[in-house]
């Protein structure tokens, strides 16, 4: 999704001031639409791979789902004239259980995405702010369109990780939601427990924070000291206005079915709940969730989740090797600074058969796929480095 806010005004905030768009010139009967929505351009995926290519894209789990999974899905299905239970209660339960809260503090949504929207409409009136960094998540910009809600963009560090203290500095009375995304999707870097703890004394307590964890699992940094990931299920109880945001579909294979979590304060989350469209989670989303959590499944996912992050690492250093200028990349994907060459390599690397996520004119984002494509990414990229970064 392309930067929806243009720079008009920028302060020591780094607030993007929206600007709204000319509404379309439209017969005289057309049917009045939103001008901000009229000119959002909707989602589109990334084009398909070429044969025997590799689509790097969408960060997505590589391996095919467990059989258990599958059964599980396939017994689901037999019930399918039938709405599913519209809390996923038997998934909530499950997870209450993993991170030791009720029930009632886990909501569940159809991803993560569509658990932020929740919570954006449910606290930012048309014109409130949303906080975040940028580059971060495609998704937001959109969102807080959607909601009316203004966006305030604040710039990554030159280590294309969260500035914090820049972040919390951009909090103003007219702030609602500030979301943290760690690890950094498309860039790749995490928020350490320090970092975030110093922003946590910064934020009032009265303003909505999103701690984005979606490539949570992927993540192999110390466990204590300064270098420690923040971990957002160590954190709950502690706030009374954060929410963690985990999903299904990348560690653990989902993305086609589309199911997500958030653990927080009940009164928060009943408000979310009071702004989703209802039964958006399938029964088989949910059964599939619920599989996926019991021991010998779950200890086969890590495994593979291992696998992927070896690899993860394994391109990382090759890149490294060959002059990349690659950020720390602690998700299933990495980032290629490649600045106003975005779009030319993004090309290159689909003539040799590989579909990336190009984010002009910033970067390109990959996701770690198959063994092979490893190979294959190296070989070609060894060829494009020095000339084409950022």
């Amino acid at each position: 999704m392309p930067q929806l806010w243009q720079t008009t005004a920028r302060d020591r905030r780094g607030t993007v001031d929206p600007v709204t768009p000319a509404a379309p010139e439209t017969p005289n009967n057309a049917v009045r639409l939103r001008p901000e929505i009229a000119a959002l351009p909707p989602y589109r995926q990334g084009r398909p791979a070429p044969a025997d290519g590799y689509k790097l894209s969408s960060n997505e789990n590589p391996f095919d789902p467990l059989p258990v999974v599958v059964d599980a899905i396939t017994a689901s299905a037999a019930s399918v004239n039938r709405y599913p239970d519209a809390t996923a209660l038997a998934l909530r339960e499950k997870l209450a259980e993993r991170f030791g809260v009720t029930a009632d503090e886990i909501i569940v949504g159809a991803g993560s995405v569509a658990l932020i929207a929740q919570f954006i409409l449910a606290a930012c009136a048309p014109g409130d702010e949303v906080v975040y960094s940028w580059r971060s998540f495609e998704a937001y910009p959109g969102l807080c369109t959607v909601a009316g809600a203004t966006s305030v963009q604040v710039p990554n560090r030159p280590d294309h990780g969260h500035d914090l203290d820049a972040l919390a500095a951009a909090v103003t009375d007219r702030t609602r939601v500030i979301i943290v995304c760690s690890p950094n999707n498309p860039t790749g870097p995490l928020v350490t427990a320090d970092e975030f703890a110093a922003f946590m004394a910064k934020v009032p307590s009265d303003r909505l924070v999103l701690l984005d964890e979606a490539y949570i699992e992927f993540v192999r940094a110390e466990s204590t000291g300064p270098g420690a990931s923040v971990d957002g299920a160590t954190l709950t109880g502690r706030y009374p206005n954060l929410v963690v945001l985990r999903t299904f579909s990348k560690a653990y294979g989902l993305a086609g079915l589309r199911v997500g979590y958030a653990i927080g304060p009940v009164p928060i989350l009943d408000a979310a709940r009071a702004t989703a469209i209802p039964l958006g989670v399938t029964g088989q989303a949910a059964a599939a969730a619920v599989a996926s959590l019991e021991p010998d499944a779950e200890a086969e996912l890590r495994r593979r989740v291992d696998v992927i992050v070896e690899r993860r690492e394994a391109l990382r250093a090759a890149l490294i090797a060959q002059g990349w200028a690659i950020p720390e990349a602690h998700g299933n994907f990495v980032w290629l600074p490649t600045g106003e060459h975005t779009v030319a390599v993004a090309e290159r690397l689909f003539d040799a058969g590989v579909v990336a996520r190009a984010f002009p004119p910033e970067g390109i984002r990959i996701s770690v796929g198959e063994a092979s494509s490893v190979e294959v990414l190296t070989e070609i990229l060894g060829q494009l480095v020095g000339t084409s970064q950022a």
